[in-house]
């Protein structure tokens, strides 16, 4: 699929086919992660990939009973490994850094023909928990991946001209 379909064609994905993500899909979709720019090179970032039925089962209550998030036959939970370094703007790295990772595989997804869900709503104590994650690593945001089941409602956004301002900030 070309780049500006995939980007026109992404949507956040809330029902998925009881259908396993071939492994070859999925390590290409690792990978356009694994290859996403980061601040300074740091490469904080690192994905739990999860297949097991009752770990997603999990992940969904974790996700405030989000039920399809347990639906989708994977479940990324983005991670970083941080030390709070920030850009020279004032930034913290590792969200953002994390965040270009994460639309780098929603777009692969998309490309493949699969689908994913920003997931932003989660007890990240308890997703720590069930992933055995470590306390000094920071889960930004959770991942269901795969073939969607639902379709895609038309998007709303501002044109073009209401998000871009040339040379300054007008009001």
């Amino acid at each position: 699929m070309d780049f500006f379909d995939a980007v026109k064609n992404r949507y956040s994905v809330r029902a998925y086919q009881a259908k396993t993500v071939e492994p070859d899909k999925l390590k290409r979709i690792i990978e356009a992660a694994r290859l996403a720019p980061s601040a300074s090179n740091r490469q904080e970032w690192r994905f739990v990939v999860v297949t097991d039925a009752e770990k997603r089962e999990d992940l969904a209550k974790a996700a405030h009973n989000q039920a399809f998030v347990g639906q989708a036959p994977v479940v990324i939970a983005a991670c970083a490994l941080s030390d709070g370094h920030t850009m020279g703007c004032g930034q913290l790295c590792y969200p953002i850094d994390v965040a270009i990772a994460l639309e780098h595989i929603a777009l692969a997804a998309t490309a493949l023909g699969l689908g994913t869900c920003w997931i932003g709503a989660f007890d990240e104590a308890k997703v720590r928990e069930i992933l055995d994650v470590p306390p000094d690593v920071r889960i930004v945001e959770l991942m269901p991946l795969g073939y969607p089941a639902d379709k895609p409602r038309a998007k709303s956004r501002l044109a073009a001209d209401d998000i871009m301002m040339r040379e300054a900030w007008r009001k």
